[in-house]
């Protein structure tokens, strides 16, 4: 019987996740198919129909030069590595000190991180607009890099519960050899975090490449495109042509697909360090 209930059990467990891998590739391959079919051919063909010809590079060609994407990449490569970097700085500073000082209203601090997650974005958007307007930020990179660059609760979390797991018996070694706070910060925490680091850099990297309001908003001239406004206003002028979108879609797609899969153990790595070590 409880063998039974066993099989029963890890038969669930496996169709739950086949039918979960087949939500999120089903809507992958059918954008696969439709970029590699011609017009005539994906109005004749169903979408789940794989294309005739998998050398037709034409759709690619027509996305990538009409669509401008080298210099939606451009735009999307400076503003995510210096918002990144900031992010790493910011975040990794401020979880060093709430994690190895003592200060008056340390929880008050960690309670308005708390509060100012819970808010929801789009109330202070008003605002947040006219500050940025009145830094004179408007049609800049700079806009979105001052917006992105602000470290958020999950990028702390995942600091302070990797600093937790770092002996603070380092730092009062490093302070008997004369060395100061920033010396330990830089020599010692920094290099140890570096799971936390690529976690942060990862997770927090693929929502600056995906988010489409901030640039939408704030970036509106056509030689500020990053990736998400080029594949918005590429869909105006080949609105009926969905398979020249498709391979649009699929050269947006294709970075952070490689990019997860050769660095996916940083996530879990880093997620879980702090509970492991």
């Amino acid at each position: 019987m409880k063998n039974g209930m066993r099989g029963v059990a890890r038969a669930a467990k496996y169709a739950s996740l086949i039918a979960a891998a087949l939500v999120v590739l089903i809507p992958l391959v059918v954008v696969l198919f439709a970029a590699f079919k011609t017009h005539a051919e994906y109005d004749a063909t169903g979408p789940l129909t794989p294309p005739e010809n998998w050398h037709n590079f034409d759709n690619f060609v027509t996305a990538w030069t009409a669509g401008d994407m080298l210099q939606g990449f451009v735009n999307t490569t400076i503003i995510l590595v210096i918002s990144l970097a900031g992010t790493v700085a910011v975040g990794t500073l401020a979880a060093y000190a709430i994690s190895r000082f003592s200060f008056p209203f340390k929880r008050l601090i960690l309670g308005l991180f708390l509060v100012a997650a819970l808010v929801p974005g789009v109330t202070t958007q008003v605002a947040t607009y006219q500050i940025v307007k009145s830094m004179g930020l408007v049609n800049t990179q700079w806009s979105a890099i001052v917006l992105f660059l602000g470290t958020d609760i999950i990028s702390i979390y995942i600091f302070i519960q990797f600093m937790q797991s770092i002996p603070p018996s380092l730092d009062q070694a490093a302070m008997m050899d004369g060395a100061n706070r920033f010396t330990i910060y830089r020599r010692i925490i920094l290099p140890l975090m570096k799971p936390a680091i690529a976690t942060v850099v990862i997770i927090k990297g693929i929502a600056i490449y995906n988010e489409f309001y901030i640039p939408f908003l704030y970036m509106r001239s056509p030689d500020l495109n990053v990736i998400s406004t080029a594949l918005f206003r590429f869909k105006g002028p080949y609105g009926a042509q969905w398979e020249t979108i498709a391979a649009c879609t699929m050269i947006v797609i294709l970075p952070t697909v490689v990019i997860f899969l050769l660095l996916q153990r940083f996530i879990y790595n880093g997620v879980t360090a702090g509970a492991t070590k």
